[in-house]
C-alpha cells in the first residue's frame, strides 16, 4: 500500500483509509461484531493504516468496535474520531433521522475526547475532528479547546469536517488544522471550488468521505433499489428512484473508462480522487471483504492526463439529480 502525507503536518497514512461508520450505523442495523473485527484486521493486513470513526456512530459502539479490533496493531495505525453532537436520550440512531443537536462548547469537547479515549482504548487520539461546525460556538474557541487537548498529550492532530474556507482559515490561525474531511466524489464536487484551494494554500490534507457516493458509484444501485427504513439512504433526495435513474449516466461514464483500464466503476471513481492531489486520502467504507479488496485495487489504477480529461469533460456535462442531504442536515454543512 502506498503512503501519503496529510498536508504539511507529516501525518503519514495509507493512500486509502477505511471509513468504519457503516459497520455500526446509518446503513441498516449494526453488523456482526465478529465479522467486522475480521474485516478491520484484514484491512490492516492489506496495508491500510488510516481508520475513521466517530462517537455519534451508533452512538458509541463504532468507536468500541474499532478500539477493540485494532488494539493489537495500535502503534502502526492512525485512528481518527470526531466530536460535536449532543447525544442525549432523544437521539435516534437509525440513520440520524432524529438528528442530534450540535454541541462544540469547549467543556463538551473535552468530555467527548475523554469518552473517545476510553472507547478506543488509547492514551492519545491521533486525529480529532469537529464533526460539524457549530454556529453557536466561535470556531476559535473550538480550536482553542483542541489545542489544550494537544498540549495535554491527549490529541495529536486537529481536523474539521464539512467546514467552509473562512472557518478553516479562522481555526487554522489558532491551532494548525491537519486535515479537513468533507464529502467529495465525482457526484459531489462542491469542495473543489473554495475548500481545496484553501487547503493547498495552508498545507492541510483532505479526506473525502463517501468517495463512492454512498455506494452509488459502485454501479450496483439503480432505480429499483429498495432501502430499509434503518438505512440512511432512504431519507436522501439523491436516492429516490427518479434520481437514481437520472444519475445512471455517471455510472455509464465510469464503466466506459473502466473498460479500457480493466477496472471497476468504483476503482475509477477512487483513482480519480487519488489523482487530484497527492495530499488527498479517500476513506471508502465497506462491510464486505471483496469490496475492501476492490477498493484497495484502485491505488494501482493509473489514470493518464487523457483519462482525467475525458472523465472531467464528460462528468461536468452530467447534472446530478437530487440534493445530497435533507434540508435540515444540509444546513449543517459548509459553514
Amino acid at each position: 500500500m502506498q503512503k501519503r502525507k496529510l498536508g504539511k503536518s507529516n501525518l503519514e497514512v495509507s493512500a486509502l483509509g477505511l471509513g468504519c461508520m457503516g459497520m455500526s450505523f446509518s446503513y441498516g442495523p449494526p453488523k456482526d461484531k465478529t465479522e467486522m473485527t475480521f474485516l478491520l484486521r484484514a484491512a490492516v493486513e492489506r496495508g491500510v493504516t488510516f481508520f475513521d470513526t466517530a462517537e455519534v456512530y451508533g452512538p458509541f459502539i463504532n468507536e468500541e468496535l474499532v478500539g477493540e479490533a485494532l488494539s493489537p496493531f495500535r502503534k502502526q495505525l492512525v485512528i481518527a474520531t470526531k466530536f460535536g453532537f449532543d447525544l442525549g436520550p432523544n437521539f435516534d440512531p437509525r440513520g440520524m433521522k432524529g438528528a442530534p443537536g450540535l454541541n462544540s462548547r469547549p467543556e463538551h469537547i473535552k468530555q467527548a475526547a475523554e469518552g473517545s479515549l476510553r472507547r478506543l482504548k488509547v492514551d492519545v487520539i491521533d486525529l480529532l475532528y469537529q464533526h460539524r461546525v457549530d454556529p453557536n460556538v466561535p470556531i476559535e474557541d473550538v480550536a482553542g479547546a483542541v489545542k489544550d487537548l494537544i498540549q495535554e498529550g491527549k490529541v495529536k492532530h486537529f481536523g474539521l469536517s464539512e467546514a467552509g474556507a473562512k472557518t478553516i482559515r479562522r481555526a487554522h490561525a489558532v491551532q494548525p488544522v491537519t486535515a479537513v474531511q468533507s464529502e467529495y466524489s465525482l457526484w459531489t464536487r462542491g469542495p473543489g471550488k473554495e475548500v481545496l484551494p484553501t487547503l493547498e494554500e495552508l498545507g492541510i490534507g483532505f479526506v473525502p468521505y463517501s468517495p463512492l457516493g454512498r455506494g452509488f458509484l459502485t454501479g450496483k444501485i439503480d432505480e429499483k433499489a429498495e432501502f430499509d427504513s434503518s438505512d440512511f439512504r432512504s431519507t436522501l433526495p439523491r436516492f429516490t428512484p427518479e434520481a437514481l435513474k437520472a444519475n445512471q449516466a455517471l455510472i455509464h461514464l465510469l464503466a466506459s473508462i473502466g473498460k479500457r483500464k480493466k477496472a471497476t466503476p468504483a476503482q475509477i471513481a477512487l483513482a480519480w480522487l487519488l489523482s487530484q492531489k497527492p495530499w488527498i486520502v479517500p476513506i471508502p467504507g465497506t462491510t464486505k471483504l471483496h469490496r475492501l479488496d476492490e477498493n484497495i485495487g484502485a491505488v494501482s489504477v493509473e489514470l493518464t492526463r487523457n483519462d482525467l480529461r475525458d472523465i472531467d469533460s464528460a462528468s461536468l456535462e452530467i447534472t446530478v439529480q437530487g440534493a445530497r442531504y435533507p434540508e435540515k442536515l444540509e444546513k449543517m454543512t459548509g459553514l
